[in-house]
This record gives structure tokens, C-alpha cells and sequence, in this order.
């Protein structure tokens, strides 16, 4: 069990409603290609604006300093607060920037994360930074731990939809939390598996409603949706 849970990359996250969010981080091989892709882009730029500078005389030289400092350290911070957490790197290799409850990424922790790569750089070559990965339980380099951010793996998969005819309920008692996994499962899977079979488990729900047949099933797709945000 304890190497199961050292190889595990997956790490999740239980909301309020007793939704479980889980995400697989990324270890530092592909973040390492996802960073030499970002090193690409950025000594495109550096040539552009180095050409275009030839031809500005000390004035050029002077703006290709301040051009050169903002994209060596803002760069990332742009892509991460305006660009759902992407670099064209990360994005490339299917990654995000994200808070370690899976919000987006604001500005105060993006800048602290990249800020922070001076860190991660001693004593050469991000050294530093790739022990803290290898080593951190969810492949945190130092700047990730300083700041509470987490690199996952982009979930290609599209969000459930809602059977727009379901009116959400508010529950009238507490509900455990296996009580609302189940609900919630039911009501996302409401499209996809047949009525006789809903009835089915929504019988097996039927202390939670106090009823059953139809009315039941109704009442607990609708609070089903109340907990999956409807209101």
C-alpha cells in the first residue's frame, strides 16, 4: 500500500459538498520539455527584438534590456493569470498552472512561483528545483511550495451535462457524504443509463427522500443538481 501510494500521481480534492476533484500531477520530465518548448519562444523573441534594436542605436539597446528583464520573468506570469494557467510550453505538452485546490492561478502566486525560479535554479541549472520535484510528494518545485501551486495534467475530458428539465431541490437534511456522492452520481448519470435503472437506485436512496417510485427519483435528480451547483 505505501508504494502504491509513493507511485500514485493523482491528487484530489473534496469541495464543501463532498465532491471529490482529482487531477494528475505532472513530474518533471514533461515539465522540463514543457519549459525548454517556453526557452524556444522566448529566444525567438529575444532575436526579434535584438534585430530590431540594431537599428534604434542606444536608445534600442536600453529598451532591449527592459523588453528582455519582462519576458524573463513575466512571461510566464502572463500566460498563467490570462491563459487558464498555460504557457505555450505547458500548453503544448497538455499542462496548467494551478492553486492547490485546482482554482486558477492568480497574480500574487504566479509571481511568487516564477519569481522564485532564482531559487530553484542554485546551484546550477535548477538543480534545486528538480530535487524539490523528485522529492515533494506532488511534484512541487521550491517556487510551487512558496506560492501553493500545483502543475497538473490538462483533464481533456468534457464536464457532464445537466438534463436542462431537472429542477434543483435544496436537500431538507444534512446528508453524509456518501449520501451526496451518490446523488450526484445518479443525477450525472441520469442521461446515460436507462429509467428502470434509475428507479433502481434511486430506491436504494429512498431513506434520503422519503418516498420512492417516480416522485423519488425526481426529487433526488433535483437535489442532485442543487449540489452540483444549480440553484
Amino acid at each position: 500500500m505505501q508504494a502504491s501510494r509513493l507511485l500514485d500521481n493523482h491528487c484530489s480534492v473534496e469541495t464543501p459538498e463532498g465532491i471529490d476533484f482529482t487531477q494528475a500531477m505532472a513530474g518533471p520530465v514533461v515539465r522540463i520539455l514543457a519549459f525548454l518548448i517556453d526557452m524556444v519562444w522566448r529566444g525567438l523573441v529575444y532575436a526579434l527584438i535584438g534585430i530590431l534594436s540594431g537599428f534604434l542605436g542606444g536608445f534600442g539597446m536600453g529598451l532591449y534590456l527592459i523588453i528582455g528583464f519582462l519576458l524573463e520573468w513575466f512571461y510566464p506570469v502572463f500566460f498563467e493569470v490570462f491563459r487558464q494557467g498555460q504557457t505555450p510550453g505547458k500548453k503544448a505538452m497538455g499542462l496548467r498552472v494551478v492553486n492547490e485546490d485546482f482554482t486558477p492561478v492568480g497574480w500574487g502566486a504566479s509571481v511568487i512561483r516564477n519569481l522564485l525560479r532564482a531559487a530553484d535554479f542554485f546551484p546550477l541549472m535548477y538543480v534545486s528545483g528538480l530535487l524539490s520535484m523528485v522529492l515533494s510528494r506532488r511534484f512541487q518545485r521550491l517556487g510551487d511550495l512558496a506560492a501553493g501551486t500545483l502543475v497538473v495534467h490538462v483533464d481533456r475530458q468534457s464536464a457532464p451535462q445537466l438534463d436542462v428539465s431537472i429542477k434543483p431541490r435544496m436537500p431538507q437534511q444534512a446528508l453524509t457524504r456518501a449520501e451526496r456522492q451518490g446523488i450526484i452520481s445518479l443525477t450525472v448519470r441520469s442521461r446515460t443509463i436507462s429509467e428502470p435503472r434509475q428507479q433502481e437506485l434511486a430506491e436504494l436512496l429512498a431513506p434520503v427522500t422519503g418516498v420512492t417510485g417516480e416522485a423519488g427519483l425526481e426529487r433526488l435528480k433535483g437535489m442532485g443538481a442543487w449540489l452540483l451547483g444549480r440553484k
